[in-house]
């Protein structure tokens, strides 16, 4: 059995939602002491708090606050008698922690000059991160954590490992691969944000070439260039790096807990004064 303390560790490590819970009190006969943890992810549970339906109502509770991605802590009582089928006869009280979620898993595709200044301050979110590059040359020797350095001779095929709800990134030394990722990307369509490096100008001639491919508007629309928050100037990697973080930020902030691939373009979730400025 993976102790408690391991398994969060893990998880986290993992992004993978889970709450840590505690025997905070413990009165009378009880089948473990105060201070006995486990861990319950949506799939999993990790050490024991004393078996039996005390366990089963713990785990119930906590996948519960799971599917309804509560974040506050929780106190219940419970008497481990007849009416929870134990017959120990004491009371415990249980505190049901959700750990912190995370609330984007992001993929970068491109390790240049911006990249190498967006990914750390994306590695300080609650966010995971898949940073993808063909250069290995390219990725600075110290990777944050809760950043997986992906070198790939095919930065298209990562794609079909992306979560569903991801927040994807292009920014690639080449237009041609930035043109192939899009593609990917948008014939996916399961995204939660897509943002692609450039001007305006080259968003033209992208959904010039896109339509040539079939693309239809709806689709095109979904794609953010040029990308980051308007109202951060500067062409500076690291302004530019802050702008998009921005918008990441501002994105999750807004749309939290949605996973579908209908879901509105940013620019909706943008006051009405900035929107004219985010097409």
């Amino acid at each position: 059995m993976t102790n408690w303390i391991s398994a969060l560790a893990n998880l986290q490590d993992q992004g993978e939602p889970c709450v840590l819970v505690t025997i905070i009190e413990e009165l009378g006969s009880t089948p473990r002491n105060a201070g006995s943890k486990m861990v319950i992810s949506a799939t999993q549970t990790f050490d024991t708090i004393g078996g039996g339906h005390l366990e089963y109502k713990a785990m119930q509770i906590a996948r519960d606050m799971l599917d309804r991605g509560q974040q506050n802590t929780h106190l219940e009582r419970f008497s481990l008698g007849a009416s929870l089928g134990q017959c120990c006869g004491g009371v415990t009280v249980l505190l049901f922690e959700p750990m912190v979620q995370v609330q984007a898993q992001i993929a970068v595709f491109g390790a240049g000059h911006v990249g190498r200044a967006l990914v750390p301050l994306l590695a300080s979110l609650p966010c995971r991160v898949r940073w993808i590059d063909s250069r290995e040359q390219e990725f600075p020797e110290y990777i944050p954590q809760g950043v997986r350095k992906i070198v790939s001779e095919e930065p298209v095929d990562e794609i079909a490992d992306l979560p569903v709800g991801s927040y994807c990134i292009v920014m690639t030394h080449n237009h041609a691969l930035d043109l192939e990722l899009t593609a990917a990307l948008l014939k996916r369509n399961d995204f939660a944000y897509f943002g692609l490096i450039g001007s305006k100008t080259k968003r033209i001639k992208f959904e010039h070439r896109l339509r040539e491919r079939g693309f239809d508007p709806a689709q095109l629309q979904r794609m953010r260039c040029p990308m980051g928050l308007p109202e951060v100037k500067g062409k500076l990697p690291v302004e530019i790096a802050i702008s998009i973080a921005g918008e990441i930020i501002a994105t999750y902030n807004a749309r939290f807990g949605q996973h579908s691939a209908s879901a509105e373009p940013i620019a909706k979730l943008l006051p009405a004064s900035r929107r004219s400025q985010a097409i």
